[in-house]
């Protein structure tokens, strides 16, 4: 009987173990992630590097452009300046100062009224008056140079006031030195 208490004894503690309810595993449930907002992000787009000779030569260009664009009109056989000559001669000044490469052309124009002979002197004292106005504004006078045309290279063409109007001028041409 010795031998049956401990046999008995493991008996029934297995017993007690195998009839043991067995405990559910718990899962807890992890708390949400905190709400974002997602905002799509479009890729920075950088602009294309400009090449710095290209952005210069296009400076220069819309320089000259201005000079060439603005002509100088006098009254008829005159060749004083008038108050909206000098507003272009000054800005045409002020460029010319800020870019020392640039030289330029005065060209004189006239109508066709009056001789060759005459319409060339008058178109000369145009662009003198011109060059003398760009010198006294600081304007180096090696830089600018003069010629006449007279009535040979007319702006417009006809025989009436508004015609012989535009064709009363000084004209720029612009070179750059290197």
């Amino acid at each position: 009987m010795k031998a049956t208490v401990p046999i008995l004894a493991i008996g029934f503690c297995i017993g007690i173990f195998a009839c043991a309810k067995k405990k559910e595993p718990v899962y807890v449930e992890p708390p949400p992630p905190p709400e974002r907002e997602y905002v799509r992000e479009e890729p920075v787009r950088q602009a294309p590097q400009e090449d710095p000779l290209e952005a210069e030569r296009r400076r220069l260009e819309e320089l000259m452009n201005k000079i060439m664009s603005d002509d100088v009109y006098f009254e008829f056989d005159q060749a004083t300046l008038t108050a909206s000559a000098k507003d272009i001669l000054t800005e045409v000044g002020t460029i010319l100062k800020r870019e020392s490469r640039f030289t330029v052309l005065t060209e004189g124009h006239t109508d066709e009224r009056g001789t060759e002979n005459y319409n060339l002197g008058l178109g000369m004292r145009r662009a003198d008056a011109v060059v003398k106005f760009l010198t006294n504004y600081g304007v180096a006078s090696s830089r600018l140079t003069k010629v006449s045309y007279g009535e040979e290279q007319p702006k417009a063409a006809g025989s009436s006031e508004e015609a012989w109007a535009q064709n009363r001028r000084a004209a720029f041409r612009v070179k750059i030195n290197n």
